[in-house]
This record gives structure tokens, sequence and C-alpha cells, in this order.
């Protein structure tokens, strides 16, 4: 039982992970023995944020690239692919919001939401299989959301790209499960994070959310990171298309 959930020796590329859901994910990964590759744009969050997981002695380094620059993105896989010999895990966490009403909202802004959201995703998982198959297989972890199956006013790009990732995360399991390669999601409920401050602020709309999840609180970015252990981990090694919902139950309440 010791082994169930050991991950020393897997290398993991976390998407965003400098903060928020990623880092939580990935602190997560990283106690539990995997050697976590933070990515992010922010050299020095980044920096700052590996550094901390080392002085826990914990392994963790560092690959900063826009995940909208393919190239940039291969490249980084690739590295990371020869200095450790493997690329055992992918979690695609990276991801933007943005609000506005349906007349209001640009069709670039729309492209930008889904390019980040859901095509780099596609990119990064396609480059991932590349390198994953020759070793046996490996684990891509996509970060969906409640939201796509539900809906909201003024967040159609988000919705859309979210839902279209819960789509691909079935269509990669399907075809890629045969070698070995396990293809999940985790779906968050609302959760404390830096992105949603705006709306924790939003005394209205944080009683909603309080009011609408039986747990009857807003998720903590910690509470993540079990989920992503059990699908990185043998405990995970049959479990292969699912979406794992973390949201304190919002998603069953009527």
């Amino acid at each position: 039982m010791n082994t169930l959930f050991d991950l020393a020796g897997r290398v993991i590329l976390v998407t965003g992970g400098s903060r928020g859901i990623g880092f939580a994910m990935a602190e997560a990964l990283a106690q539990h023995g995997a050697t976590v590759v933070l990515n992010g744009r922010d050299v020095a969050a980044l920096e700052a944020k590996a550094e901390a997981l080392r002085t826990a002695g914990l392994k963790a380094e560092i690959a900063a690239f826009d995940v909208n620059d393919e190239a940039a993105g291969r490249a980084a896989m690739e590295r990371i692919n020869q200095t450790h010999g493997r690329l055992y895990g992918l979690i695609n966490n990276a991801g933007i919001q943005h609000r506005s009403p349906i007349l209001e909202f640009t069709t670039k802004d729309f492209e930008h939401v889904v390019s980040t959201n859901l095509t780099s995703c596609f990119y990064l998982s396609r480059e991932a299989i590349r390198l994953m198959t020759p070793h046996g297989g490996g684990r891509i972890i996509n970060t969906v959301s409640m939201l796509g199956v539900q809906a909201r006013p003024t967040v159609p790009a988000y919705i859309a790209a979210k839902e279209g990732l819960r789509a691909l995360t079935r269509a990669l399991a399907v075809e890629v499960g045969p070698e070995g390669i396990l293809v999940n999601a985790i779906a968050p409920g609302y959760i404390a994070t830096e992105m949603n401050v705006p709306l924790m602020e939003n005394k209205d709309f944080s009683d909603w959310v309080v009011s609408k999840t039986p747990m009857q609180r807003w998720g903590k970015p910690s509470e993540l990171g079990g989920g992503a252990v059990y699908l990185m981990s043998e405990a995970g090694a049959f479990v292969n298309g699912h979406v794992l919902s973390i949201d304190g139950g919002m998603s069953v309440q009527v």
C-alpha cells in the first residue's frame, strides 16, 4: 500500500504551474516523489515557486514558455525528455478567463481564450504522446471545469473551450489507451485562486457559490492535489477517459 501513490522517478510537466491550482497539484505530486517541471511565462515567479519546493526537499525545475507558442512548447518538452530520459506525465492546466456580454465579446478575445485553454492542450498532449509512446506509456491530466456541462452568462469562450477539452480527453483516452497512455481530466468547482479574486470579492456572487455548494464554502487549491496524485500514480492505473469532479458537490446539487 505504501507504493500505491509513490511517484518517485516520474517527471511531470505542469502548465500554469506557478500559482493557484497548478502549483497546488505540482506540490502534491512532488511530495509523493515526482520531479515536477513548473511552466509559466514569468521566469521569476517560476523560480520562486521551484525554489520553495526545493527548500522543502522536493524535486522541482522550471520550463518557461507561453503555451500559445507551439514551437517553444515542443522544444521545452524535448529538453525535458533529453535531460531526464523520459517525460512521464503532463498536466494541461494553464488557462485564462475573459468575461464580457456576448454583444461586446470580440472574435479576437474568443479565439485567444480557446487557443490558450484548448488548442494548447491539443498540441502539448500530442507532443507528450510522441515522447511517451516509446517508453510504453504515461499520464495526461487536463484541467477542465464544472462549466461546459453547465453554463453561466458572459463566459462563452471559456465554456466552449472547457467543454471541448472534456471531449478531447475522451478522444485521446480512446486513441492512446492501447499505448499505455492514460488521459483523464479534473473538473474543479469554484476554487479560491488568484484568477477568482474578483469573484470572491463580489459578496453577492461569493454568497451564491457558498449557497450552491453542499460543503458551503469555496474550495482550496490544495484540495486539488490528491486527485492529481491519484491519476498520476499506480492507484489510478486502470482509470482512463474519466473526469474527476472536485467541487464540493456543486455539480450535483439542484
